[in-house]
């Protein structure tokens, strides 16, 4: 069983919920949203999946006390304690918050995102691989655009889901094909 946990900032807990319903091999209106064909991405048995928990960390606050990240890096901003960071920033508290989901919770994949000013972070974390990304939708906090932030949003799902299932499908080649990507082997 492969266990996955998801600390998750501007993709609202929704990579969670979509992997839990494949796990669980849900359909119709509790079944996936956004992978439609699974199989299209190999032979990987998706009953062997199990999500273990996937939070919605919005807030500087959440990333201390429930993620226990004693000292996270300073935001750019906060907006009602939301942490607002650059895309330097995203990428850098993205793997915090996967590394310290992945610890409080031992899963074997852990995912963080989050996202302020510029095209939003997710970084997908396991014992032998940290994977570092960025959606191709610009998107900025401080204006509230709903439509953009929407679309950052989405975008950083299905991008996450999408490497998700080509990792547990050994399919190295389509991810590094990917834009943005960043595979680090530890």
């Amino acid at each position: 069983m492969i266990k996955i946990a998801t600390a998750e900032c501007f993709t609202h807990g929704e990579i969670g919920r979509e992997l839990h319903a494949l796990a669980q091999n849900y359909d119709g209106n509790f079944g996936c949203k956004y992978i439609e064909n699974p199989k299209e991405y190999g032979d990987f048995d998706y009953n062997e999946l199990s999500v273990t928990c996937s939070l919605f960390i919005p807030t500087i606050e959440a990333v201390q006390k429930i993620l226990n990240v004693s000292n996270p890096p300073k935001p750019d901003t906060l907006i009602k304690g939301i942490k607002v960071y650059d895309e330097k920033g995203d990428k850098e508290v993205s793997k915090i918050m996967a590394d310290a989901v992945k610890k409080m919770s031992g899963c074997d994949i852990a995912i963080g995102t989050t996202a302020g000013v510029g095209r939003g972070a997710i970084s997908i974390i396991t014992d032998d691989y940290e994977i570092t990304t960025l959606t191709d939708i610009y998107a900025d906090l401080n204006e509230l655009n709903s439509e953009d932030l929407f679309k950052r949003s989405q975008a950083g799902i299905k991008k996450t889901l999408e490497i998700i299932l080509l990792f547990l499908n050994n399919n190295f080649d389509k991810i590094e094909s990917l834009e943005n990507v960043e595979i680090i082997k530890k």
